[in-house]
């Protein structure tokens, strides 16, 4: 590769130096800020010799190079472009200043929700579980363990003002534990629980709680003992405050009884004004904002499922599904189930299905490589390697799949399937949908059969217009140029039949052993699009358990970055493979890595490089997901996992042949 043209290469495309913000890069992309999107040229930037993707994300520009080259590509680059050296904080604030209140408000909204997913599915998980069980045995119902599991699974939706205040801080930068302190003020068991707003007169009949008192009234503003189980959007704008007031204390209080006064006057403050005006005022916005949901989703004939379900992967592409998360919790902290999650799992469905319809008309080798375990990730409830990497590329697949989303958000409506949880979809949904098993399966069946029809019959792939042009200037040509075209042909032929029997020669396959105790999971389950979709080449997946990575094989160590989240190796056959820490751990710049090798060290299977706080690294936000990758992948004919499950140091985990 010829670094200096590929840096000239994407900066020509993406607007020249004038259009360019700020730059970085991780372990295999380049990551920019431009000011004007419209002069992104992405098709052209993909063209360049040495890049193997573009995407956009998060205000971002991400142009995929590969371990190894991306360096020396950004070095090139801010050469040409005069931009300084930046980091990927400065990446990601000049990314933020770019996009509009409501943008930075929703991508807000979901770096909050994020961290605090995997507590809501595992409540989801655990009552999708109870009602699985019960529908088999009835009588498990009246038992000591259903009731143990029953308080655990309600746990996180009980406490949900507690998680949301602790993850707001962290995002505003406040004090987490005061935070915590707010939240359980909002569900205090002083106030009466939200739940338990209405209750029945014992005929059936619903009325208002008469535990339910007024603190005070002004005119017809009154505030009551009512509690704010389930409610998100007072919690959020409490700790705001929160976190502003905390702030602006610590300024001005004497440092001598800073940690005296500051928590006081903070808990005080914030707690009066969250029962006195933000609770009260906001939870009515909240209200007004799950009355629109509902009745949107609950529009008759199912024009309510039909109209998100087309609309959904749209508002993937702009950023903005993040904010689904506070509706699906609003629908559950109600007491409800969550409609929303059938109609997102329809379009997700959908788009999978898009994809594997063009992995199969497709004649690009390369396009079926990324379509189809872009289509199965999809399926799986990560869709942006199907929607960023294939179907949006290609327009019409994009399309066909958002009308499979509409015909599947349609039937999820109409059957009333109601999920126990949010954050899962696709076919891990059948375990938080308990008792909708048939009509969960029709929305994926109607979803995928719709997506996948459609977009086999729209999708026109480029490779057979391509030969179709190229067939029609053969037939132009003379017959003396037709016939020293065959004859390379035939040599071409005749010298990559004798490279292919070198290589088949070759004896046994070259073993990668596993670098790190874990669970092995397939690529397209790593919870990245690019490493899901194998745009760097194939590999495998491992969630470690203990922090140590050791070396796949004897060999050399080529590149160990200066965050020491990411590893660059060779093997003495050539096989380079990369080693991946972590997702986006890139933005720790180091923290809770620990290395025990160098760049340019030769080493031996089984040797420790790299000891890892996986601790610290869940703590800080981020998923430890470790994609085992080999770079190198088009030298080979065959490039396969083959382990799955929990694996030891020194297994054989993936095969190169």
């Amino acid at each position: 590769m010829d670094y200096k043209q590929t840096a000239q290469g994407v900066l020509e495309h993406v607007g020249g130096p004038g259009n360019v913000i700020s730059a970085a890069h991780c372990a295999t992309r380049l990551r920019l800020v431009i000011a004007d999107n419209s002069k992104l040229d992405k098709a052209a930037v993909e063209d360049v010799d040495g890049v193997k993707g573009c995407f956009e994300a998060s205000g971002q520009i991400q142009v995929i190079i590969g371990t190894g080259a991306v360096n020396k590509v950004y070095d090139e680059f801010i050469k040409m472009a005069g931009v300084s050296e930046g980091s990927k904080d400065d990446v990601k604030q000049a990314a933020a200043s770019k996009q509009n209140p409501f943008f930075r408000a929703i991508k807000t909204l979901g770096d909050i929700f994020v961290p605090i997913i995997p507590a809501i599915v595992a409540s989801g998980l655990l009552n999708g579980l109870l009602g699985g069980m019960t529908q088999i045995w009835p009588h498990m119902a009246d038992s000591a363990l259903y009731e143990i599991i029953n308080l655990f699974a309600g746990a996180a939706l009980t406490m949900l003002p507690v998680l949301i205040a602790i993850s707001a801080a962290k995002k505003f930068g406040g004090n987490q534990f005061l935070a915590a302190v707010i939240g359980f003020i909002m569900i205090h068991p002083s106030l009466v629980n939200a739940w338990t707003h209405y209750i029945d007169d014992g005929t059936g009949n619903m009325i208002l709680n008469p535990a339910i008192k007024e603190f005070f009234h002004v005119g017809g503003y009154s505030v009551t003992n009512l509690g704010y189980q389930g409610h998100v959007i007072p919690v959020i704008i409490a700790i705001l405050f929160m976190c502003w007031i905390e702030k602006k204390l610590h300024k001005v209080v004497p440092e001598m009884i800073d940690l005296f006064v500051t928590p006081l006057v903070t808990v005080l403050v914030t707690g009066l004004l969250t029962i006195a005006v933000i609770g009260p005022i906001f939870s009515t916005v909240e209200g007004w904002i799950l009355t629109a949901a509902k009745a949107l989703i609950g529009l008759p004939f199912g024009i309510g499922g039909l109209i998100v379900g087309f609309l959904y992967a749209f508002t993937v592409v702009a950023g903005f599904h993040h904010m689904y998360n506070m509706i699906e919790a609003q629908m559950l902290g109600a007491g409800g189930l969550n409609t929303w999650m059938p109609v997102a799992t329809a379009a997700n469905v959908a788009q999978g299905a898009a994809a594997m319809a063009v992995s199969f008309k497709s004649k690009n080798p390369k396009t079926k490589s990324v379509a189809m375990p872009s289509s199965l990730s999809a399926f799986l409830g990560i869709t942006e390697p199907a929607i960023f990497g294939v179907n949006v590329r290609y327009r019409t697949p994009f399309i066909a799949g958002c009308i499979g989303g509409a015909l599947g958000g349609m039937v999820a409506t109409l059957t009333g399937v109601g999920a126990t949880a949010y954050g899962v979809t696709g076919l891990f949904g059948f375990l938080i949908t308990p008792g909708f098993t048939l009509s969960y399966a029709l929305i994926l069946l109607v979803s995928f059969v719709a997506a996948f029809a459609v977009s086999f019959i729209l999708f026109k792939d480029p490779e057979e217009e391509l030969a179709r042009l190229k067939k029609a200037e053969e037939k132009e040509t003379s017959a003396a140029g037709e016939t020293v075209a065959a004859a390379a042909a035939g040599a071409a032929a005749g010298a990559a039949a004798e490279a292919a029997e070198e290589k088949k020669a070759s004896g046994e396959p070259m073993i990668i052993y596993a670098p790190a105790k874990g669970k092995a999971i397939p690529s397209s389950e790593i919870q990245d699009p690019t490493f899901a979709a194998e745009v760097l080449g194939s590999g495998i997946g491992i969630i470690p358990e203990d922090g140590k990575i050791y070396a796949p094989f004897d060999g050399t160590l080529d590149l160990l970055y200066d965050t020491k989240h990411a590893l660059g190796l060779s093997s003495k056959d050539d096989v380079e493979v990369l080693i991946h820490v972590g997702i986006d751990t890139v933005q720790l710049e180091g923290k809770y890595f620990t290395a025990h090798a160098n760049s340019g060290d030769e080493v031996k299977k089984g040797q420790l490089l790299l000891e890892v706080d996986l601790a610290g690294i869940q703590a800080a936000g981020y998923k430890l997901d470790t994609p085992i990758i080999v770079t190198n992948t088009d030298d080979y004919a065959e490039v396969k996992g083959i382990k799955t499950g929990p694996v030891e140091p020194g297994e054989p985990v993936i095969e190169v042949r």
